[in-house]
């Protein structure tokens, strides 16, 4: 019912590129620049300005933004109340979370969801845990999951879910051998760890700092941006890789993995929601509880 004028405009806005809108909305890209084009007579200004294969908002495009963004929520909230009186629970809702949540918690979860609320569409953004909370900031997304440590002031963070990183090795390797192995032994181990800006490397950085060690002592053969690159590179090398044990359990009991402990340090965190201050509009709420109660169940 959103004038699609508005959504094009917003989705256009946020990823800053008419091709991304395209893509997002499944509408071609003369379309996108048809919509565009008639906000932009009707009110007789410029949205954007065009810079070869990019574009920026205007003045009056952020400004357009601000209001587009305040009208989409309202209009989610309408949409969820006016459904409600039918006794139908009904809406839009826009998800981001990390790599973690979104590959080994969230598909079964979010499956059962479905099956519960057929008529609320859920549209699910993946990234590591500055993405998502970027992400909610910029208002590309209503509800953010994430796996960090790391706190911003101008969110507010509910935890749901206990997790901890696990030291795996490939079973068969030179370092399954080892049941435990000293801190000492830790600093020449090759390892292979989540990029900067995840949560599991935030995790990772302040268990080593209660044992006043820095990740450059450690022996850091290389970075990767998802778990799944961390899991087939330990899987194929004598490294070791520190990942939430949500994405090993089928491969430890499968014996593709073993778990080496690392003496006197554990690496445990939450899981939480991330959302902007405020009251939490009814579906989100809704959706907190089903995964609470999901994985309490």
């Amino acid at each position: 019912m959103i004038d699609i004028r508005l959504k094009v405009f917003l989705s256009a806005a946020m990823n800053l590129s008419f091709t991304k809108a395209s893509q997002e909305l499944f509408i071609s890209q003369p379309a996108i620049s048809k919509h565009i084009q008639e906000l932009e007579r009707e009110y007789n200004c410029r949205l954007f300005d065009r810079l070869g294969n990019r574009i920026q908002l205007t003045h009056a495009g952020q400004l357009l933004l601000d209001h587009a963004r305040k009208i989409q929520q309202d209009y989610q909230q309408m949409d969820y109340d006016m459904n409600s009186l039918q006794e139908k629970v009904a809406g839009e809702l826009r998800v981001g979370a990390s790599t973690t949540i979104s590959q080994y918690v969230l598909p079964g979860i979010i499956a059962d969801f479905h099956k519960r609320f057929p008529d609320i569409r859920i549209t699910m953004l993946s990234g590591n845990s500055r993405e998502v909370e970027t992400a909610l900031r910029e208002g590309r997304i209503d509800l953010g999951m994430v796996e960090g440590i790391v706190r911003r002031p101008e969110l507010k963070y509910h935890p749901f879910m206990d997790d901890e990183l696990v030291p795996i090795v490939r079973t068969g390797g030179r370092l399954a051998k080892y049941d435990t192995i000293t801190m000492e032994r830790l600093r020449t181990v090759p390892l292979v760890l989540r990029e900067f800006g995840s949560g599991s490397l935030d995790v990772l950085q302040k268990a080593l700092e209660t044992k006043h060690i820095a990740l450059t002592d450690l022996n850091i053969e290389m970075n990767l941006g998802t778990t799944e690159g961390i899991k087939h590179y330990v899987e194929h090398t004598d490294a070791m890789g520190i990942v939430s044990i949500q994405a090993v359990r089928d491969q430890i009991y499968a014996n593709i993995f073993k778990i080496v402990d690392i003496e006197h340090l554990k690496f445990e965190r939450q899981f939480c929601f991330v959302e902007k201050q405020g009251a939490s509009p009814k579906l989100q709420s809704k959706f907190k509880h089903f995964i609470t109660s999901s994985y309490k169940s």
